[in-house]
Order: structure tokens, then sequence, then C-alpha cells
């Protein structure tokens, strides 16, 4: 570091105070990408990234909603928020100062990205960032970004032993349909749901497909102004009412609101390794296109899960099941 001017230190160190203070839970991360996007509509990623973790958020307060309880134990319920939390965590102090940084090349009017080894990211995005300035190439940035975040996570959370174990090989976890763990949903104000959905949370090329299913989606040029206006609109609570509120008829599943449900986690940063120093970038990653193989309107989708749900639960009452673990 003794080689930077005094600007390039003070920059550092304002990027990870910022980056300290937005990754604080679900609603500051999602609300830091929406802010983000605004100023800085050519980062696509951003707003996937947003629309992704509200998702994430609404995810974690089911788990303290009307029926999760009463199917799962506590223990289990805790290991799902903490696995969720964690990916999302990981993710965001990853790539926050790396937008940071791109915020501040395009303020200082020239390219800051030698910062980049300063917030240990991968030397995989280091040059794509250097490209995206020279090239301007939005698409492959966004492509970019999701390979780099799902590989960020795929180590310290995936292949974690403890969530592993507790969490990708339990009973629950092949009932992933059930439980959104790779469903994604974008609501209009119109009260209809679009998006995609992946078996295989655990694979790393299907988590990376399913990205870019939801950029394509999400970037549709008739779609996207109605998932934006969703976004300016609605603030982001984690409750399922903020998608349901827009819907004509309602699913009766009520969630709470995250800032009530959960406390705040303080995470410990695992020790830093380079995953592009360790894993090949895949060609099928970066150049195939995203490829639907379902319909993307899930309006009627996500009532019938609903559904399911609450037979599940009344299923659960009828035989007296026993809690999943």
């Amino acid at each position: 570091m003794n080689h930077l001017t005094i600007q390039e230190r003070t920059i550092i160190r304002q990027i990870q105070d910022e980056t300290n203070k937005k990754n604080v839970d679900n609603i500051s991360r999602t609300e830091a990408y929406l802010s983000f996007f605004k100023k800085h509509p050519d980062i696509i990623w951003s707003f996937l990234a947003s629309m992704v973790s509200r998702n994430g958020g609404w995810n974690m307060c089911d788990l303290q909603g009307a029926i999760f309880p009463q199917l799962l134990t506590d223990l289990t319920r805790k290991q799902l928020f903490l696995t969720y939390e964690r990916a999302n965590w990981l993710i965001f102090n990853d790539v926050y100062p790396q937008l940071l940084v791109y915020q501040y090349s395009t303020k200082l009017n020239r390219k800051m990205f030698h910062l980049l080894p300063y917030f240990h990211v991968s030397t995989f995005i280091q040059k794509e960032w250097f490209r995206y300035w020279n090239e301007n190439d939005k698409n492959r940035l966004t492509t970019s970004l999701i390979i780099n975040e799902q590989n960020v996570i795929q180590t310290p959370v995936i292949e974690h032993p403890l969530y592993k174990k507790k969490v990708f090989q339990s009973k629950l976890f092949s009932f992933q349909d059930w439980f959104h763990f790779s469903c994604v949903l974008f609501p209009t104000c119109g009260g209809e749901v679009y998006g995609a959905s992946a078996n295989g949370f655990k694979s790393l090329s299907k988590r990376i497909n399913l990205g870019k299913r939801l950029a394509s989606i999400l970037f549709h040029p008739r779609l996207f102004p109605y998932f934006y206006e969703f976004a300016e609109k609605t603030p982001h609570t984690g409750s399922r009412n903020d998608y349901e509120q827009y819907f004509k008829i309602k699913t009766g599943l009520k969630t709470p609101i995250l800032r009530v449900s959960f406390p705040v986690i303080k995470h410990n940063q695992h020790k830093y390794e380079d995953w592009s120093t360790q894993r090949r970038v895949s060609p099928t990653w970066l150049h195939l296109p995203a490829r639907h193989r379902h319909p993307i309107h899930l309006t009627d989708w996500y009532f019938a899960k609903s559904n399911q749900l609450q037979l599940m639960l009344a299923l659960q009452k009828t035989l007296q099941l026993k809690k999943w673990k």
C-alpha cells in the first residue's frame, strides 16, 4: 500500500467503510444495490442483484411465517436462515467494493481498477472491469459478475461441511422446488409474477445459468419498465405482502417483516482465496446464451405453490407427522 497516493488510500478506506455500513442485513443490501443502479443504470447487474436479494429476504421471512414454523424444527429454520444470510453477506462483501471502485472511476474520469486487489476480489473479475471500461459491453460484464458471485459462495457456503450436512444434504432440501430455494420471482404492480427456477442449487453451472436466465427476463425490453416500477414503488421489508399487496387474489400466507423476525448477524470473514486460481472459467459460462425451457410467466405457478404448501401443512396435521429436520 506504500506506493499508493493519499487520495487512493482515502478511497480504499471510504469504500471499506461504506461496504461495512451497507452490509448489515438483507434489507440494507437490497436497497444499496437498487440505489447504485439508479446512479449507474449501465451496471445492470446491480438491479438484478437487488431483485434477487428481495427474494432472499422473503425466503428468510417465510421461515417465520404461517407455514414453515409448523413444518420445520426451530433448529432447521435457523440453519436455513443462516445459509441465506451467509451467502447474501458474502456476495455483498465481495461485489459492493467493485461497484464503488467503478463509481470512483466515473467520478474521477479515469479507471481506478488497480485498487481492486485491496478488496480481495478475484483476478477474473478484475480483468473484466478493465475490459468493460474499454469495451462497454454491458451483457458481458453482467454475465461475468454472475459467474464471479456464484463462485464466491461455492466454497464457503455450498461446499462448507456444516451447511453441506445440515442444509444441502437434508431431506428438506430435496423438496427444494417447494422451498423456493432456487426459484426467483419478479413481481409487477399489476399483480403479475415472472421468474425462473432451477433444480440443482448445489451445481455451480446451474446457478450461473439461472442468473443468466433471470437477467434476460428482468431486462426484457417489454417487461423491464414493470419490474423497475415495482422496485421503485415498493419498499423492501422481506414480507410476502411486498409482492402480494398487488395481487388480485390473496393466498392468505402471511409472513412477518425481516427486521422484526431476525437479529443482525455478525459475520467472520473467512480466509480469502481467489477462486479463479482454483477453478477454470468454463467458456459455456461466458458465451452460452440463456435458454428458457419453461414459461417465465409464473403467476399461476405462484398460487399453485402456495396451495401445495397449505396442503402439506394440512397433511402434516392430519397425519400428526413430526416436523422436518
